[in-house]
């Protein structure tokens, strides 16, 4: 009976073999001939910071002085709101001066300046669309970039095309508060050092009395 059993075993292998072996060796030939024609990049894992670099050289050559310093001491940039009644999907702001916080892949938050009251988030997406590192993913610069651009250039339509949110969505409004706060302790500090070397350029300036 076991004798049975096992030569029935190997009659039933050997058919499995005969069946099996050429679809994997087909299998194998086709891997093996993607791969001859898409031949691998090697991994570099270094390129995300040197395009970063690049991307923080790029910003820093568009925006002006104060935003890129904002930008490098804060990591974000604010930028005022060009239309005297605010974002259009938050219902006007009746003339109340209102401004932009951009984030490196965040919402883009739009809040009124005199009192801080958050108004709105609105999502937006800059793909890389570059070859042959395409990713999702901007790097961090670049998308700060793009999403200026698209502000300073044409507000109406970012504000509009973007998925807008109430706030709290993606970024803690705890957060943004601590951010405006503390861009208002930037801000001072920097007024104090720009009327500082303003004053130290004007004593410079000033005739001396003859010795």
């Amino acid at each position: 009976m076991v004798i049975a059993l096992g030569a029935a075993a190997l009659v039933t292998l050997a058919l499995l073999s005969e069946e099996l072996i050429p679809r994997v060796s087909e299998w194998w030939e086709r891997t093996r001939a993607r791969r001859r024609r898409s031949p691998s990049i090697p991994f570099d894992p270094g390129r995300e910071l040197r395009a970063e670099q690049r991307a923080r050289e790029l910003l820093r050559s568009c925006v002006n002085d104060e935003e890129w310093a904002m930008y490098r001491d804060l990591g974000f940039i604010r930028v005022w709101g060009a239309h005297s009644d605010g974002p259009e999907q938050a219902g006007g702001t009746g003339g109340a001066p209102y401004a932009y916080l951009i984030y490196p892949h965040r919402a883009i938050v739009a809040y009124l300046v005199q009192t801080q009251r958050l108004l709105n988030e609105y999502c937006v997406a800059f793909p890389d669309d570059s070859r042959p590192y395409g990713s999702a993913r901007l790097p961090d610069s670049d998308d700060v970039l793009a999403k200026w651009m698209a502000l300073t250039g044409d507000e109406r339509r970012l504000i509009a095309t973007a998925n807008m949110h109430l706030p709290g969505r993606q970024l803690d409004p705890a957060k943004v508060k601590r951010d405006l706060w503390r861009l208002a302790q930037w801000e001072r500090a920097r007024m104090r050092e720009l009327g500082g070397a303003s004053a130290a350029r004007r004593d410079g300036l000033r005739p001396r009395p003859a010795g």
